[in-house]
C-alpha cells in the first residue's frame, strides 16, 4: 500500500497538470505558467536550488517507475522507462548539472519537444506559478558562468527565492535526445540571392544550430537573444531605413523567432511586427520546439507566416527558401 505522503504527492502532481487547455490562453499575452522543481540539496553549494520549466512543455508529472539501464548511454541518461507501452529516455538533471546530491531523485517530469517525448528525473516538484515574460530576465553573467551556460533565464518569486530556467534544449541535445538533425546539412544546397535574417532565441544550443544552418545556406544574419532585443534592433533598422529613404528590406528580409524567451516572447514580438505599418511586410518564421497543434494555431493567430520545428536543418532550409522566393516576388 502506498504511503500517505506518496499518495499526497501523487495527488499534488495530478492537480498540477489539470486545465492545460486553459493555460494555452496565456500565450500571445506575454504570460506563461512555470512548474517549479528542485534537484535536491547540493553539497557543492550547501543549498537547494529552485528551477522552472514552462508548463507548455510538460505532458505529465509522476513518481519515477523502474528505470531500465542500457549500455552506451551518455553519463547523464539514467536509462529508459515504459510509459503506456512506449520506451522513454530519462535524463538525470542533477547529474547533468554536476550537482552532488545524497538523495536519489524520484520524480519524472515528462516533456515533449519537437514531437519527441523524454523525461527529466528530478528530486521534487512544488507548484505552478503564473508569470509574465517581462518578469523573467536574461541571467547575469556570474550566475550564467556558474552553471556553465545552462540557464536561459532567471526570475525572483514572492518568497525571495531565485528561480532558474534551464536550457532544456541544450540538455536534450547534449544527451543526444534530438538525434543528429542538428548536423544534417549534407545535401542542402546554398540558397541563391542576398538575404538577411534577424533571429531571436534564448537557447545557446538553438543559436548554434541556427547560425550553422544560415552560414551553410549563405544567408546573412543578425543575432538576438529574446523578443525585446529583437524589437529594439528592428526599430533601429526602421529608423535607419527612414533616414536613408530606403525600404526596410534593404536591411532585413525576414524574422526567425523562438516562442519562449525572457522579457518578450515570440508571440508578442510577432504581433508587434505585424501591427507595424513598416515592418508588417517582413515574413515571420516561428521557430520552436513547442510542437503541439495549439502552439502552431496561436502562432498563426498572431500573424506568423511559417511555423518550423527546431533542430531540423532541412525544414529550416526549406522554409527559408520559401521566404526567399516570396521576397523575390515582392521585389519584382
Amino acid at each position: 500500500m502506498a504511503s500517505k505522503s506518496s499518495s499526497a504527492g501523487t495527488q499534488q502532481r495530478e492537480t498540477l497538470m489539470k486545465s492545460v487547455d486553459e493555460r494555452t490562453k496565456l500565450a500571445g499575452a506575454n504570460r506563461l505558467e512555470v512548474l517549479l522543481f528542485s534537484l535536491g540539496f547540493d553539497e557543492n553549494t550547501g543549498r537547494e536550488e529552485v528551477f522552472g520549466i514552462n508548463v507548455f512543455k510538460v505532458r505529465e508529472v509522476l513518481n519515477a517507475p523502474a528505470i531500465t539501464h542500457a549500455p552506451d548511454m551518455p553519463p547523464a541518461v539514467a536509462g529508459l522507462v515504459s510509459l503506456r507501452g512506449v520506451m522513454v529516455p530519462v535524463v538525470n538533471v542533477s547529474k547533468f548539472c554536476s550537482m552532488q546530491c545524497k538523495k536519489e531523485p524520484g520524480v519524472l517530469i515528462v516533456t515533449e519537444y519537437n514531437k519527441q517525448t523524454q523525461a527529466l528525473l528530478v528530486d521534487s516538484v512544488e507548484h505552478i506559478l503564473r508569470m509574465e515574460w517581462n518578469e523573467i530576465k536574461v541571467p547575469p553573467p556570474m550566475l550564467a558562468h556558474r552553471f556553465g551556460g545552462l540557464l536561459t533565464a532567471v526570475t525572483e518569486i514572492e518568497d525571495g527565492r531565485i528561480v532558474m530556467i534551464l536550457d532544456v534544449e541544450r540538455v536534450l541535445s547534449e544527451t543526444d535526445q534530438f538525434g543528429n538533425d542538428i548536423d544534417e546539412l549534407q545535401g542542402i544546397e546554398k540558397l541563391d540571392g542576398d538575404m538577411t535574417i534577424l533571429y531571436a532565441d534564448d537557447s545557446s544550443m538553438a543559436r548554434k544550430q541556427i547560425e550553422k544552418t544560415l552560414t551553410h545556406l549563405g544567408i546573412n544574419f543578425i543575432a538576438t537573444r529574446n523578443g525585446s532585443e529583437a524589437w529594439k534592433v528592428l526599430e533601429d533598422l526602421k529608423q535607419r531605413a527612414s533616414a536613408l529613404d530606403k525600404p526596410i528590406t534593404n536591411f532585413v528580409n525576414a524574422v526567425l523567432t523562438d516562442v519562449e524567451m525572457p522579457e518578450m516572447d515570440g508571440y508578442v514580438l510577432t504581433k508587434k511586427i505585424k501591427n507595424d505599418p513598416i515592418l508588417q511586410k517582413l515574413p515571420v518564421l516561428m521557430h520552436s520546439s513547442l510542437s503541439a497543434d495549439a502552439n502552431v494555431s496561436i502562432g498563426k493567430t498572431v500573424g506568423a507566416d511559417i511555423y518550423v520545428p527546431k533542430f531540423s536543418s532541412k525544414e529550416l532550409s526549406d522554409s527559408l527558401k520559401s521566404v526567399m522566393e516570396k521576397c523575390g516576388k515582392q521585389d519584382q
